[in-house]
């Protein structure tokens, strides 16, 4: 695993390997997933746990049935016993795209994996705010070495428009998060 605060270069372990290896080979053109769930922070931000499937925000080009070719129930899913599953409930900042970073580069031919930066990952916690999120957010938060001031700056700038429910919940979350993550300890 990577130490916090370092880009990985490692290669992805079995089955993962296996299991994109199999996804990448069935494309006909490149893809692009953007990973937002626990496949992301284990293997490209060294959170130290586990995950079953590969949680992921938008895939690029969007006309491929992913659940069909890899999700719970595929054939793959039934081989390797992990899948793909899109995320319905988060939201990004408007920005994100342009600070995509690739995880597992070289490793595919066809297939790119994406993750968030830190920040912009924490800011798509916010709008489910379960323990684990606020977990995850602390972790990558403390890791990273991140400042709430720009974590607060892109949540007024890029996302908090984009929220539904009310918003002074996402304000007061945002807020709570961070003194948990300024607090010591």
């Amino acid at each position: 695993f990577p130490m916090p605060g370092e880009t990985p270069t490692a290669r992805l372990p079995s089955p993962w390997k296996d299991f994109l290896g199999e996804i990448d080979k069935a494309l006909e053109k490149p893809l692009e997933i953007h990973c937002i769930g626990g496949f992301a922070l284990v293997f490209y931000y060294g959170i130290p746990r586990t995950t079953g499937d590969i949680d992921y925000y938008t895939a690029v080009p969007g006309d491929l049935n992913l659940e069909e070719i890899a999700g719970h129930g595929s054939d793959l899913y039934r081989k390797y016993k992990i899948y793909l599953h899109r995320v319905t409930v988060a939201t990004l900042p408007e920005e994100y795209e342009e600070r995509l970073s690739e995880m597992a580069s070289g490793q595919f031919e066809r297939l790119r994996l994406l993750v968030p930066d830190p920040y912009d990952y924490i800011l798509s916690k916010l709008q489910r705010a379960g323990l684990k999120d606020s977990d995850d957010a602390l972790f990558l938060f403390r890791s990273r070495k991140l400042k709430s001031d720009i974590l607060r700056q892109r949540y007024h700038r890029e996302l908090r428009d984009y929220l539904t429910g009310p918003l002074e919940q996402h304000d007061e979350t945002l807020e709570r998060w961070i003194e948990i993550f300024e607090s010591p300890g």
